[in-house]
């Protein structure tokens, strides 16, 4: 049975930021993964994860001005100086954290951009990343989003995504697949799962319930059956959590508890 790691961005609004690991422990979950940490001191950061007893195992690197409505730098040519300015910040946070997965946002498309010249620059800075994180133990992440959630993000499909990562050639990076977007976009998960896995360029997965972003248990899709398709293929690494509770966050886990206990 997979690991689960709660998306403490997304779960846990009954508690402020910094009470959430715990209450994520408390649930039964080993990890937790969560967008942007920098509004918050490394080292309190830090101090809750050895309290809970929790890995952290994914955060963003800086997108930009998130609440303006930018969502990554990486394939923005004109951006590039802050893009490396932001990774080296989630480098530290990550050494910091232990964290060993940094997600880089692509950033939506300029009106009017060369759709050439955004894939080249995106490119480009994902080999530096890449390196950078490579030297450091780490390992950048590029995920496919669907448009309707974010319209004009630059990745939007898992072809598209794998091609990149194959292109730039690192064994620093890898893709984050979202079972949730790709549905949205794609379809036929299991399919894709027995495409994508076994070429060992997917280096995190997330869920999350179809169409609503609720638990997995809710929607369109079998998760208990995915969950067999990612044993079936030996996926070792971790599943992020990554919806928003239709109601209270512990009250929506029965699909968790009856995980854990089929993987028992």
């Amino acid at each position: 049975m997979p690991r689960f790691a709660a998306n403490l961005s997304m779960m846990y609004h009954e508690h402020a930021f910094l009470d959430r690991f715990a209450a994520a422990a408390g649930d039964g979950f080993a990890g937790v993964e969560f967008l942007f940490p920098y509004a918050f001191d490394a080292r309190e950061i830090a101090a809750r994860l050895v309290d809970a007893g929790l890995e952290q195992v994914l955060f963003n690197a800086p997108p930009g001005d998130f609440e303006a409505g930018e969502r990554g730098l990486a394939a923005l040519p004109e951006r590039e100086a802050e893009f490396r300015s932001g990774f080296a910040q989630a480098l530290d946070y990550a050494e910091r954290l232990g964290c060993p997965r940094l997600h880089v946002m692509a950033g939506l498309v300029p009106a009017g951009a060369d759709p050439a010249r955004l894939h080249d620059q995106y490119c480009r800075n994902l080999s530096w990343a890449a390196e950078q994180a490579r030297a450091a133990g780490r390992t950048v992440l590029i995920e496919p989003i669907n448009g309707r959630d974010m319209p004009g993000y630059f990745l939007q499909r898992q072809e598209q995504a794998h091609a990149v990562v194959e292109a730039v050639g690192s064994a620093g990076l890898a893709v984050q697949m979202d079972l949730y977007h790709c549905q949205i976009v794609e379809g036929d998960l299991e399919t894709k799962l027995r495409r994508y896995l076994p070429t060992g360029r997917v280096g995190h997965i997330q869920i999350a319930g179809v169409p609503a972003r609720h638990e997995p248990d809710t929607g369109e899709l079998n998760y208990p059956h995915l969950f067999g398709v990612l044993d079936a293929l030996g996926y070792a690494g971790w599943v992020g959590c990554e919806y928003r509770p239709a109601s209270g966050t512990r009250a929506g886990l029965g699909w968790l508890r009856r995980a854990l206990a089929d993987g028992r």
